[in-house]
């Protein structure tokens, strides 16, 4: 469960690398397509706000409910995937502005996008190098099982890495070249 959980960081990552692109065509006042950065929203809120995260809080409250966590690590992820929701629905008003011909000065743009980008890296960074390493020490393989049947419920195709990509996603698969 961990690796699927790990690839899904991986393809976020590809994505993030498409809104630093578009960020520093933005900064060097080069044409962006603002409904692609739109797209990868979308899909970051509807895959990792709406499943991703899901199925990791699913695995750490059951860690935190049957091992011994200290502090600040207990609620940490959480609160992280709180801040990610609001920072992606936040991108997304501004985008959809810009998508709407409203003027939008483009440093608070793209100090805007930085931040989202910024949020994300940091939270899988931490998951990658904190999170995930505890629970591979401390779950055992009954605890494993017990998720993965829990695990089954939440498990859809991925509407963009998945087998079939979604219509309204074909777009973007396209310039990821999947």
């Amino acid at each position: 469960m961990l690796s699927s959980l790990h690839q899904e960081h991986l393809n976020i990552a590809k994505l993030l690398d498409l809104l630093k692109r578009k960020q520093s065509l933005i900064e060097h006042e080069q044409k962006v397509c603002y409904r692609l950065i739109r797209d990868v929203v979308d899909y970051l809120s509807e895959v990792s706000d709406k499943r991703h995260h899901p199925k990791e809080d699913m695995i750490y409250e059951y860690y935190l409910k049957y091992r011994v966590v200290d502090g600040e690590v207990g609620h940490r992820l959480k609160e992280e995937h709180d801040k990610l929701v609001e920072a992606g629905a936040e991108l997304k008003e501004m985008v959809e502005m810009i998508l709407m011909d409203a003027v939008i000065p483009l440093d608070q743009f793209t100090a805007k996008l930085q931040q989202f980008i910024e949020l994300q890296e940091k939270h899988m960074d931490y998951e990658e190098a904190v999170i995930f390493p505890r629970l591979r020490e401390a779950l055992t393989e009954d605890d494993w099982r017990h998720l993965e049947q829990n695990w089954q419920i939440h498990s859809n195709a991925d509407p963009l890495f998945g087998p079939e990509v979604a219509q309204h996603f074909r777009d973007l698969a396209g310039r990821l070249a999947l």
